[in-house]
């Protein structure tokens, strides 16, 4: 049975800071890409690629040595695509008390070994919790593909 989310822990490490001394910014969206690709892949069976991301943001940094969690999570699926909400949290790893650094919604389509999209599982939000992250990832959605058509008509 596929499974709808992935979690990842790990430790911030010094190669992971930037110039004021935090884990940088891009790091945190490989981190964010690499669980999205593994929850979207997990549950399409299939190689994904990234779409886009939408509504990043950032409300805390991570510092070094501190544990970090990359949850990923299944928020709604189309024919091809899947919008996955990933939320990163960090903490002591002493106390284990983890707090939100930054939220999103990553798009990935699952793709055959030629390259073309293939048909993903239906996911079907049963939850109060999940039927509100799948709300909120079609309204990320949406507003990818408005902001995209804007782009056009300039």
């Amino acid at each position: 049975m596929a499974s709808s989310s992935v979690i990842f822990r790990f430790l911030a490490e010094p190669t992971d800071v930037n110039f004021g001394g935090k884990v940088h910014g891009g790091v945190v969206m490989k981190w964010i890409d690499q669980a999205g690709y593994a929850c979207a892949a997990g549950w399409s069976g299939h190689y994904c690629v990234t779409v886009s991301v939408a509504g990043v943001k950032f409300s805390r940094p991570i510092l070094v040595g501190q544990i970090v969690e990359v949850e990923a999570k299944i928020a709604h699926t189309g024919k091809t695509s899947m919008q996955i909400f990933i939320q990163v949290r960090c903490g002591d790893p002493k106390t284990q008390n983890l707090v939100e650094t930054n939220h999103c919604v990553i798009s990935f389509v699952a793709m055959d070994e030629t390259g073309y999209p293939v048909a993903v599982p239906e996911f079907t939000s049963v939850t109060d919790e999940d039927k509100k992250l799948e709300n909120y990832a079609i309204k990320m959605k949406q507003i990818a593909i408005e902001t995209e058509n804007l782009l056009y008509q300039v």
